[in-house]
């Protein structure tokens, strides 16, 4: 994996000591790659032992943190089933790694259709990993970061708010819904868990051409007549600065929120889309 030469990314002189990195993906949302693999690779280089969760093989992911020389725990779950799951996941992480200092909620899945087509399922399949999900990880981390203390070090949570949580789409309203939500969630958390020295932040990316957004394109495509690499092009020059983004400048907004640098940053969402939604 190629990273970025910013030096907010991957570079010890800017991350925290090592620690765990606990990060959270779907199949649903491209899995691991783009900037996910981006992410993990990076809080590696930084230092991080990780714990990875998918309903997939994470193999592949697994085998390149070890090559840098961290631990990684790969754990098999499915998060639509986050009340649940969560405690056991961080059970399993803290067993394996020791202790959690760092979660990253960054499972997402959209539904495209028209509001008055809109199934239940879809509807509830959106709203549980979007935004149940990351209630109920955090709330679990969070327990163990309390837990630990804050003589173990500095504790962060970021979550993956998108910059739906700024915007409309109508045919996207469970996915808006949801990030919005998710956005409060993430405010709330901030200044709920500040007493105990834990940051809590959101990242909004743009257009990373993940297999979500070519879920997107495609729906997009197919909704409004047009042929797949229109739409493709058309996503891309709504960007005021740049199309998309590259996967390892995503990732790098991610290592910033959990750096040294970012201390005293919390309840803000760290906005990468190139000037298309502000903040």
């Amino acid at each position: 994996v190629q990273t970025c030469a910013l030096p907010i990314y991957g570079h010890q002189r800017l991350m925290r000591k090592p620690g765990n990195t606990v990060a959270f993906y779907r199949r649903a949302d491209g899995a691991l790659t783009g900037f996910r693999a981006e992410g993990h690779t990076g809080y590696a280089e930084a230092g991080a032992d990780i714990a990875i969760v998918d309903v997939i093989d994470m193999s592949e992911t697994a085998e390149k943190v070890k090559a840098l020389g961290r631990k990684v725990l790969c754990v098999k779950a499915d998060l639509a089933k986050g009340e649940k799951e969560s405690p056991k996941i961080v059970a399993k992480t803290v067993k394996a790694l020791g202790r959690v200092d760092i979660l990253v909620n960054n499972a997402g899945i959209i539904r495209r259709e028209p509001f008055v087509e809109h199934s239940a399922k879809n509807w509830n399949d959106v709203i549980s990993i979007n935004l149940s999900t990351p209630f109920f990880l955090s709330q679990a981390a969070a327990r163990q970061m309390i837990a630990q203390g804050e003589a173990a070090g500095p504790r962060s949570i970021v979550i993956t708010t998108s910059e739906g949580s700024f915007t409309q789409d109508p045919p996207s309203g469970a996915y808006i819904t949801s990030k919005w939500a998710e956005r409060g969630l993430m405010r709330s958390l901030s200044r709920t868990l500040a007493p105990h020295g834990i940051t809590v932040n959101g990242v909004g990316p743009g257009s990373v051409y993940t297999a979500l957004h070519k879920y997107v394109n495609e729906r997009f495509a197919e909704m409004n007549g047009m042929d797949l690499d229109k739409a493709t092009q058309l996503f891309a020059k709504v960007r005021p600065v740049r199309g998309y983004q590259p996967a390892e400048e995503v990732a790098a907004c991610y290592s910033y929120l959990l750096s040294d640098a970012a201390r005293c940053v919390s309840g803000v969402t760290l906005m990468d889309n190139g000037g298309h939604v502000m903040a």
